[in-house]
């Protein structure tokens, strides 16, 4: 009689049982990861939104941007800003395109009506807000967050996009919960 090596079928459909459960212990441990790692992404791209806005302002005659390429080279919109000077936003966030799973959008209030075109920029604005809804709810991203020149952040719990007033702030409390 031959020895024969190898494994019998039991033994394999066993293993493969084995890798199923595995799989399905661990696959939407990493869904939730995922999801999680995009909503902290967001989260931060908004506060650094928020400081850059702010540092911009200070430059800007107390007033923010309301092209956001102005935030990534703001010496094209503010006079006399030195080109070797430091940018305030990256362009990245600046584009408004997906990024991390989650949509970007902004809204601004119209420039106001007396601008120092000698010292401001013409795109100036007294208000902004910063919003990202998930592109796929429940796959990329649960929660909507919104950022405004308030330097609030806060965030909705299906994924909305949070509620502006007519003067682009954001609408606190209801659906859209201030995070600290």
């Amino acid at each position: 009689m031959k020895n024969q090596k190898g494994f019998t079928l039991i033994e394999l459909l066993i293993v493969v049982a084995i890798i199923g459960i595995i799989a399905a212990i661990a696959i939407p441990s990493l869904l939730r990861a995922r999801v999680s790692a995009n909503e902290s992404a967001t989260i931060g791209d908004i506060r650094t939104v928020i400081s850059a806005q702010a540092a911009y302002s200070s430059t800007n005659g107390g007033l923010y941007e309301g092209t956001w390429a102005c935030l990534v080279a703001p010496f094209t919109c503010i006079p006399s800003y030195p080109v070797s000077s430091p940018t305030f936003l990256d362009s990245q966030i600046a584009a408004l395109t997906a990024k991390s799973g989650y949509n970007r959008t902004s809204l601004v209030l119209a420039p106001p009506g007396s601008l120092n075109t000698a010292t401001q920029s013409k795109s100036s604005t007294a208000q902004y807000s910063y919003l990202a809804t998930p592109v796929a709810q429940g796959q990329t991203g649960v929660r909507g967050f919104g950022g405004d020149s308030s330097g609030v952040l806060c965030s909705t719990n299906d994924g909305s996009q949070p509620p502006v007033n007519s003067s682009q702030a954001l609408v606190v409390g209801g659906i859209c919960s201030v995070l600290q």
